[in-house]
C-alpha cells in the first residue's frame, strides 16, 4: 500500500513537471501571437519579449533535462543490449 501510494505520488510529480512545460509552452506561444501582431505600445512589447525570453529558456532548461534522461539501447558486437547516451541527429550542439 505505501509502495503504491509513493508511486502515485511520483505520477502527480512528473505530471506536474509535464504540465510546468506545457504552460510555459502555451504561455510563450501567446506571447509570439500577441507580438508578432504588432500593436502593442512599445513598454507592453518590451516587457511580453523580456517575459517570453524567461520561458523559452525554461522550455529550453526542461528539454535538455528531458534528452538527457533520454538513452538509446543499441546491440553490441555480440547481440547484447548496451544502453548508450542519445544523441541528436545534428551531432548534439543546437546552437
Amino acid at each position: 500500500m505505501i509502495v503504491r501510494m509513493a508511486m502515485m505520488k511520483g505520477d502527480s510529480v512528473a505530471k506536474k513537471k509535464s504540465d510546468q512545460f506545457e504552460d510555459a509552452l502555451k504561455k510563450l506561444q501567446e506571447i509570439v501571437e500577441k507580438l508578432e501582431k504588432g500593436d502593442l505600445p512599445l513598454e507592453e512589447a518590451m516587457e511580453c519579449f523580456s517575459d517570453g525570453m524567461k520561458l523559452a529558456h525554461f522550455c529550453h532548461k526542461k528539454l535538455e533535462e528531458a534528452e538527457s534522461k533520454v538513452r538509446m539501447l543499441v546491440k553490441d558486437q555480440q547481440g547484447g543490449w548496451l544502453s548508450a547516451p542519445f544523441e541528436s541527429p545534428g551531432g548534439g550542439d543546437s546552437e
